[in-house]
């Protein structure tokens, strides 16, 4: 498995290309499985779920995707996780596959003495934050020919107005987090740890 960490920011539609690229070779056994770390500059993406009404700032411009979800933001300050996952080398069961993806949000965040977890209603990684649910890592992906892609975002320290402008993930009742209102812990540790976390629990 590749592990590829990116230190400039990544176009969106850029990322969203490669990804497809790297599936064919995946599945044609032409190249390995990916697990990418990356920043996007500020972007609205929705997914195939996704509802005109989760938009509140009509001059929001939306990039459509092909993964699963809803509307989010990606922008500086967040960590993309992407990934390209041929679940077929392991047991058949994507539930299980977003298992082991939320495990390791979990873990990760669980050794910097962050608690969170995961819901099965509304998919993404939680935490209480000032009393209340809400959300510090978004999780959207599509499984093809048994191929798993897209990934995960996670709030580091990137600002919270721009998910004012929609309805994140469709959830209107629930706010949104980042790691840097619970401690202060640079992204190359965040990496570091998801790295090792995400190559133990895909090994099911």
């Amino acid at each position: 498995m590749e592990i590829k960490i990116s230190k400039k920011p990544v176009k969106y539609e850029e990322a969203v290309k490669y990804l497809d690229k790297r599936v064919k070779e995946v599945f044609q056994n032409k190249n390995e499985e990916l697990i990418w770390f990356l920043e996007h500059r500020s972007v609205y993406t929705c997914g195939v779920n996704f509802n005109q009404k989760d938009v509140l700032d009509k001059n929001v411009k939306i990039v459509k995707t092909n993964r699963g979800g809803k509307i989010t933001w990606h922008g500086p300050g967040q960590l993309v996780c992407y990934f390209v996952v041929d679940i077929s080398k392991r047991k058949k069961d994507i539930r299980k596959f977003i298992t082991a993806i939320e495990n390791s949000i979990i873990e990760t965040l669980k050794d910097f003495k962050i608690i969170s977890f995961s819901d099965r209603k509304n998919i993404g990684i939680w935490v209480m934050d000032k009393k209340e649910v809400k959300k510090i890592a978004a999780i959207g992906f599509r499984v093809k020919k048994w191929i798993a892609f897209h990934g995960f975002s996670l709030n580091l320290f990137n600002s919270l107005k721009s998910y004012k402008k929609i309805i994140p993930c469709g959830i209107s009742d629930k706010g949104v987090s980042r790691i840097y209102d619970f401690k202060k812990i640079s992204k190359k540790k965040i990496i570091d740890k998801l790295k090792i976390k995400l190559i133990k629990n895909l090994k099911y």
